[in-house]
């Protein structure tokens, strides 16, 4: 909000440069002090407004205490004075100021509206809300209070009464843009992004250079699946700031959606010139270079990742799987660790580490990691099946058994469940169990007759199985 009416703007502003302003200042700091305040009150005046407006704050509080030591009743001095100990972030010391503004001119709206940005920066927005309630009951028509009550509900998440209140200003005033932009925000944190569009797209037709309305545009359309719609958006605003990260990161991420890798990783190397440290779209970039199968250029950025953020799980997670297809399994077996000790609840860490251990022939510490995975989620049938074979690999085979019985609690009408379990049979000398399991591997996937005949051709010829297989069905 504009502070204070300029009697020095444009052609009649009385310097032409800093150097000019510091040296009238300087002039009039010593005909104070030599000859008082009263040889140059109005000068002295006039410097006050002009250090409040050019945020020479320290000089302005000089002429204010000057001010006031001879015109202690002078409510605009107070203010003035106030404005600068807030500017300062001497909020206790400015709400005595306008306080003591307020007292000679109880009615000032000004000063009440300054009072509440006081109050507010002290950490109290309730004592903020009642003053400005108080400034709305004098003035029922004053915009600029109705939007600090918006913010001030904004700030608390109260998203419902920001709206409110900015809607009220808006019946007053509906040519106060930021009304629409604040607005904006309200509707979208409470995901009616369809009425959040509505109040960017009023906003815009006040200010469309702003790149940041054009860019909380592109966020809402994203939401509403409007990617095209999105895309121009963070486009124009790309075009009004050209290093705007975070348009350039959206704008990417889209682009993956629309599987144009090439455009996207020139959308997330030009982040990463704006901002050497932003390990997301060095994520990112990394993860394009995945999906086009460059996985040197992808473990490099995942690498660049981490070194940025040391605990960054997902990169870990990624690059360990990059490691795996390259053949590099320690590495790959070292990232899975690192990703667990991070995120220990993870079921498809756990299930990474265990598939690389069992590629590395470290079955009890598969058995573990796969274990650790039921835990987690005890009805996942992969899972245990995977457990069951790698028992199998060890030669456990009761515990090999049991976890195919869970198997094929889960899926019982699995045909690969009940071949395992008729091997294990077989392997225990329990050979009518394994032709019955082998009966119901048969029925449901007849693919596996064919494929027991390849694995097993001297039991196929034994006259005892074919007796037995050929006997009554299984139940």
């Amino acid at each position: 909000m504009a502070l204070f009416n300029s009697n020095f703007e444009g052609d009649d502003f009385p310097f032409d440069s800093e150097d000019e302003l510091e040296k009238d200042i300087q002039k009039c700091k010593l005909l104070i002090e030599q000859q008082g305040i009263y040889s140059c009150t109005d000068y002295a005046e006039e410097l006050l407004q002009i250090c409040v407006e050019d945020e020479r704050f320290d000089d302005g509080l000089y002429f204010a205490n000057k001010l006031i030591e001879v015109f202690p009743y002078n409510a605009e001095y107070w203010l003035k004075k106030g404005i600068i100990l807030n500017n300062l972030g001497l909020f206790e010391d400015a709400l005595d100021s306008f306080n003591k503004s307020l007292s000679l001119n109880p009615a000032d709206t000004e000063t009440l509206l300054e009072k509440a940005n006081a109050e507010e920066s002290l950490g109290n927005p309730e004592n903020a809300k009642s003053t400005l309630y108080g400034l709305v009951a004098l003035d029922p028509t004053n915009d600029e209070a109705l939007f600090a009550l918006g913010m001030i509900f904004l700030k608390e998440k109260k998203y419902s009464d920001a709206i409110l209140h900015f809607q009220q200003l808006l019946q007053i005033n509906n040519n106060f843009s930021e009304a629409y932009f604040e607005l904006a925000l309200c509707y979208e944190r409470l995901n009616d992004l369809n009425n959040s569009l509505k109040c960017y797209d009023k906003f815009l037709e006040f200010d469309p250079y702003n790149e940041n309305a054009w860019f909380n545009r592109g966020v809402v359309l994203t939401q509403l699946n409007e990617l095209e719609k999105a895309l121009n958006s963070y486009d124009l605003a790309i075009a009004i700031n050209e290093d705007f990260p975070g348009a350039w990161f959206n704008k990417g991420n889209i682009l993956i959606d629309f599987s144009r890798f090439e455009q996207a990783l020139v959308c997330f190397k030009k982040v990463l010139m704006l901002d050497k440290y932003d390990d997301a779209a060095c994520y990112n970039i990394a993860n394009i270079y995945e999906q086009l199968g460059n996985l040197p250029e992808a473990i490099k950025y995942y690498t660049k990742a981490i070194k940025l953020n040391k605990d960054y799980f997902d990169a870990y997670l990624a690059r360990g799987y990059c490691y795996d297809a390259t053949g590099k399994f320690h590495s790959a077996l070292k990232d899975f660790n690192k990703a667990i000790s991070l995120a220990c609840n993870n079921i498809e860490a756990w299930m990474a580490k265990a598939d690389i251990e069992y590629s590395l022939g470290k079955l009890n510490e598969a058995i573990t990691s796969y274990t650790a995975v039921i835990h987690l989620d005890p009805k996942n049938f992969e899972v245990w099946f995977n457990l069951a074979e790698t028992f199998f690999e060890l030669g456990d085979w009761i515990q090999a058994l049991n976890s195919f019985e869970q198997c094929s609690k889960l899926n019982p009408n699995n045909g690969k469940i009940y071949y395992w379990k008729a091997k294990i049979f077989f392997i225990l000398s329990r050979t009518k169990d394994a032709v019955d399991s082998l009966k119901k591997a048969f029925t449901l996937d007849p693919a596996f007759e064919k494929e027991f005949e390849k694995e097993y051709p001297d039991i196929c010829q034994s006259k005892l199985f074919k007796k037995l297989i050929n006997g009554a069905k299984p139940i």
